[in-house]
């Protein structure tokens, strides 16, 4: 579900002591530290695209509250600083939950602008339970492998074969990991952002998070409000509807982003042939769902990793015009293999995935309520489905294991806040993964915040993704704490969305290059 770029690091020993280096231009916090930081001690681990990339190993409590009782271990990467003026620390978490963060360190870093990006230590982490910190949970190998059953519930049969995927999903969960469920949740992952800026020596830091690292970044500062210097957040959880709401928000948000695609395709039918009304595009794209959940293409794609593979193409357009090809290739010339292929490149769950999965469950189905009846899972999304066909029960399915999980569920986090600096937020009004409506909402419980919108973008993750307006917002925050600040109405800023797309030419349709850096690196869903 999610594409993860993982980056192998060096290992590191951590030792005690304490740093005591304060970033040039942030005012020292008169509050107590809790307790003496850990000395991380950094390692080379570079890769071709990120020469300059340092990684470490943070312990940290697993209960934050028993600082005596397990460690658990957090994977650290780094790109240090090298102008004379020092800003401090800058942690970057690309989403998910369950989005490892260690090479967007380095993306960042060289997607910024030189003169900003030298003024910061860069740093990536993975969250607990994800990729190379430890425990790194997968509970269930091979959850997502071909051919699952069909996602629509069209019978009892079906629906009971996928209540059976989302029961053994949260029973493995159990078995394996029953003392580290109930401290995986966005709470303790905001501890854990404390713990490596008490490690890093900063005595504030400087916060960039897509997706539902914008949840956490707001959740951090709540609980940490004298520690936020600055505060980027770009594509906005909507703290009001986590999680149940949201996703069926989603639903409507992501259908509506479908047919996006279907009006593209369609204006582009001297390419795809698949009709020039967005209506008629869109009965051929369910004609070939009904058909694939009869016959699955090459035995691999059913109706369920059909949705799969055209998922992505919610979060980023850039992704359309491949998947218009595998399209058109199955209804135009029963080619089966374009579309197998986009699965593989776009759909197909590998291990980081079934890690990434793992993690976003237990996260979730730990940070808030969910519905035990599923009557009313039942109920609320056929409701929905009516009117938002397209991914409504992929949905529902992916989060189900929460109706079953071993784990009781918290409250959510009020993150309403007047104590921070002014903060910084990205949104494109028709982002699917967190539509506009969030951005609106932390906006407003963020006293003091700005909000940069995208009219008419529809990408998820939008800042370093080749839209100057945007960036330009972005790094004047970096360099000196400038915001915009509106007249009237809820935006303060407003920037043009970046063209659709082209068709594909002959070499670039046979290429495998699918997609921007930046969306390689993001976690879907949120």
């Amino acid at each position: 579900m999610r594409r993860r770029t993982a980056v192998l690091c060096g290992a590191a020993i951590v030792v005690a002591g304490t740093l005591t280096a304060v970033p040039a231009g942030a005012s020292p916090s008169h509050a107590p530290e809790p307790v003496p930081a850990a000395k991380l001690t950094w390692k080379k681990c570079a890769t071709a695209d990120h020469p300059r990339l340092q990684c470490a190993f943070l312990k940290v409590p697993l209960d934050h509250r028993s600082r005596s009782g397990k460690q658990i271990t957090l994977a650290l990467s780094r790109v240090p600083h090298t102008a004379k003026r020092y800003q401090g620390p800058l942690l970057v978490n690309p989403g998910g939950p369950g989005g490892s963060g260690l090479t967007l360190a380095g993306f960042v870093a060289s997607a910024l602008p030189k003169d900003v990006a030298a003024q910061y230590d860069v740093i990536g982490f993975d969250p607990r339970g994800v990729g190379r910190s430890t425990p790194a949970l997968n509970c269930g190998p091979g959850h997502f492998g071909p051919v699952r059953p069909d996602s629509l519930p069209g019978t009892e049969a079906v629906e009971r074969a996928n209540l059976e995927r989302a029961r053994s999903f949260a029973a493995a969960c159990g078995q394996k990991y029953a003392s580290v469920l109930p401290y995986l949740d966005t709470r303790s992952a905001a501890r854990d952002l404390d713990a490596i800026r008490r490690a890093l020596g900063a005595p504030r830091l400087n916060y960039f998070g897509y997706s539902y690292g914008t949840y956490l970044g707001a959740v951090y500062a709540k609980l940490f409000p004298q520690r936020v210097r600055r505060l980027v957040l770009d594509s906005v959880v909507d703290p009001g509807g986590v999680w149940y709401d949201d996703n069926l928000a989603q639903d409507h948000a992501f259908d509506a982003r479908h047919r996006a695609l279907m009006a593209w395709i369609a204006r582009h039918d001297a390419t795809y042939r698949l009709g020039t009304d967005p209506g008629t595009v869109e009965a051929r794209w369910y004609a070939m769902r009904t058909a694939l959940a009869k016959t699955p293409a090459g035995g691999t794609v059913g109706a369920a990793e059909l949705e799969d593979t055209f998922l992505p193409g919610g979060y980023y357009n850039g992704y359309w015009p491949y998947l218009a090809e595998a399209f058109a290739a199955y209804v135009n010339d029963a080619d089966t293999a374009p579309l197998v292929e986009a699965y593989r490149h776009f759909a197909a769950v590998d291990a980081a995935g079934e890690n990434g999965y793992s993690v976003y469950t237990a996260v979730q189905c730990r940070d808030a309520s969910w519905p035990r009846d599923w009557d009313a899972w039942r109920s609320d999304n056929w409701a929905v489905h009516e009117k938002a066909p397209f991914m409504t029960w992929h949905n529902a399915w992916y989060n189900a294991p929460c109706a079953f999980w071993p784990t009781p569920s918290r409250g959510p986090v009020n993150v309403t806040n007047g104590k921070l600096p002014p903060a910084l937020l990205f949104q494109a009004t028709e982002d699917a993964a967190t539509p506009y409506e969030g951005a609106a909402t932390v906006h407003a419980l963020l006293r003091g915040s700005s909000l940069v919108v995208e009219e008419g973008g529809g990408n998820h993750g939008i800042t370093l993704s080749g839209n100057a307006c945007l960036d330009k917002h972005l790094a004047a925050y970096l360099t000196d704490g400038t915001v915009p600040r509106g007249s009237g109405g809820t935006a303060d800023a407003v920037c043009a969305a970046l063209p659709d797309p082209r068709p594909l030419d002959a070499k670039v349709a046979s290429s495998t290059a699918h997609g921007s850096a930046l969306h390689g690196l993001l976690g879907f869903r949120g």
